[in-house]
């Protein structure tokens, strides 16, 4: 029984069996057997109407290959934008430099990092990358709109943006000389 202060819900719990095991394209009967779990004791899980252990979590941790926190943790956010000047800035003591975590890299995280330029016109409609796949930008110059193709977010000089890579996205840029940094991060 998970405790209400510090513990993981239900419905966290479940929602996160059923994304990882949609993720790993296994049906429910597999993960069970991997897991050494009753198939009907899963089912009860990932409709938030189980009560896992932690040994039941860690099992369908192995089962799934993902970290025992993944399971706990609600799924992050969709989007995230963080504006020009603001989130968590560190200064250097000897020199004028800011540190500004966009963020954290998982372990083991592969990326691709690219500068990207575009100049008005036809926007860069991008289809869906492999499952996964997250990206992230920051706008060095001019203004666009980008992020997911049906809520893109326009974005300033310094301004972040995060979203999901493995659904339809967009790069528009809305003034000359707009450029960015783009880390496509895959898990």
């Amino acid at each position: 029984m998970p405790n209400e202060s510090t513990g993981a819900p239900l419905d966290v719990i479940a929602a996160s069996l059923r994304r990882e095991r949609a993720r790993a394209g296994l049906s429910l009967t597999e993960v069970a057997r991997r897991a050494g779990l009753a198939k009907s004791t899963l089912s009860q899980l990932e409709s938030g109407s189980g009560n896992p252990s932690v040994e039941t979590l860690w099992a369908l941790g192995v089962a799934l290959d993902v970290p025992f926190s993944r399971l706990v943790e609600p799924e992050r956010q969709e989007v995230k934008v963080i504006r020009a000047g603001k989130g968590p800035t560190v200064f250097a003591e000897h020199a004028d430099y800011a540190c500004t975590l966009l963020s954290a890299c998982p372990s083991a995280a592969r990326r691709d990092i690219y500068l990207v330029s575009a100049e008005p016109g036809t926007p860069r409609r991008s289809d869906p990358h492999m499952s996964g796949v997250v990206e992230h930008t920051v706008l060095c110059a001019g203004r666009a709109r980008i992020g997911i193709m049906d809520d893109p977010v326009e974005m300033l000089p310094g301004d972040y943006i995060c979203y999901p890579g493995d659904v339809p996205h967009i790069f528009e840029a809305l003034e000359p000389g707009t450029f960015g940094v783009e880390i496509s991060e895959y898990n």
